[in-house]
């Protein structure tokens, strides 16, 4: 009787203490989110990123193909990353450049459907590179190739790649260069054509590639990158910035110097873990009005590829500044509802 007095009291007492836990009612045991990243989200390579998200809610991002076929990947914080497919197939991919590699691919949608601006060029083939336009209707693709835009030689404007997209006051322009100046031009109203009688214009100078433009209040940012990329661990490649209170410039740095004058402010170099930083995503503000970019960089710790990086960017005194000027190796995460 006295076992079974004792086994009884020490069941009615488990039941009371539960019944009485007021912060878990149910009794479920909740794990805690992650509230921290490290770099690289991405560990394997992934070079100059561009970034949509799409109408599923997801966010797509895709790169230069070091994996072939311009490689897509998806996420719902930024943060992990799962790699979904191609935009295109050996049979699908574009083929206006002879041997010509799919690179720094620019996503955007545009009346309804998925555009991906993407150069294409051999190393060293700047006077034959160009840039092409692909569509889809969804994000991972298949994504059906519409032809080459321009070329270098056709449009006079040596290693014609790294296109970037933007509309303004309803119009639609694309920007491009690498190391011969940075251009824009108008397109047609569906993006897929250069607008009849229109012609470029240089809107920076000779020191720049990749260019991005991010129009916050009342300026307008033009990230780009300067130095080497694809060096290794000897790679000089850095994130830089201008503003201007134009779409077209004149971009300047704080000191007023003008960006056609190959001025700029540096935003991201490098530390001890990362080299080689740059080329950067298009800017996406999280649930919280916080704004995150991604680029690509080299880990001194593996550097077997230009791996994908994440910072927050805050905005001080007008400009923006990504962790201590290099890439974080561990900061709070973006937060997404």
């Amino acid at each position: 009787m006295k076992k079974m007095f004792l086994t009884l009291f020490f069941t009615l007492s488990i039941i009371c203490s539960c019944s009485e836990d007021k912060d878990n009612p149910d009794g479920v045991i909740d794990t805690p989110k992650e509230t921290t990243y490290t770099n690289p989200v991405y560990p394997s390579s992934m070079p100059d990123p561009t970034i949509i998200k799409g109408r599923d809610g997801y966010f797509y991002l895709y790169a230069t193909e070091d994996t072939r076929n311009t490689p897509i990947c998806r996420s719902k914080d930024l943060v992990s990353w799962t790699f979904v497919g191609t935009a295109f197939t050996d049979d699908t991919r574009p083929t206006f450049e002879s041997s010509g590699g799919l690179w720094a691919p620019d996503i955007n949608y545009i009346n309804d459907q998925y555009v991906l601006y993407y150069s294409m060029s051999v190393w060293g083939g700047g006077n034959t590179c160009g840039i092409g336009i692909a569509t889809a209707a969804r994000p991972g693709g298949p994504f059906n190739d519409q032809g080459k835009l321009f070329r270098s030689n056709e449009i006079d404007v040596h290693n014609s790649i790294d296109p970037f997209y933007i509309e303004e006051d309803g119009k639609k322009y694309l920007f491009w260069g690498s190391f011969f100046g940075i251009y824009a031009i108008e397109l047609t109203d569906d993006g897929l054509n250069m607008k009849y009688g229109a012609e470029k214009q240089q809107v920076a100078g000779t020191a720049f590639e990749a260019v991005y433009i991010h129009k916050k209040d009342e300026y307008y940012y033009m990230f780009a990158s300067i130095g080497s990329c694809c060096e290794g661990v000897n790679s000089t490649y850095k994130l830089v910035v201008g503003r201007s209170s134009s779409l077209f410039g004149p971009y300047v740095n704080k000191s007023g110097k003008d960006m056609m004058q190959n001025g700029y402010e540096v935003v991201v170099d490098k530390n001890e873990r990362f080299v080689g930083n740059g080329h950067c995503s298009e800017i996406v503000k999280d649930d919280a009005g916080n704004d995150w970019i991604l680029y690509h960089g080299i880990d001194v710790d593996n550097p077997s590829g230009r791996i994908l990086l994440l910072d927050q960017v805050k905005w001080v005194d007008g400009w923006p500044v990504i962790s201590d000027g290099t890439p974080s190796l561990s900061a709070d995460r973006p937060y997404f509802e």
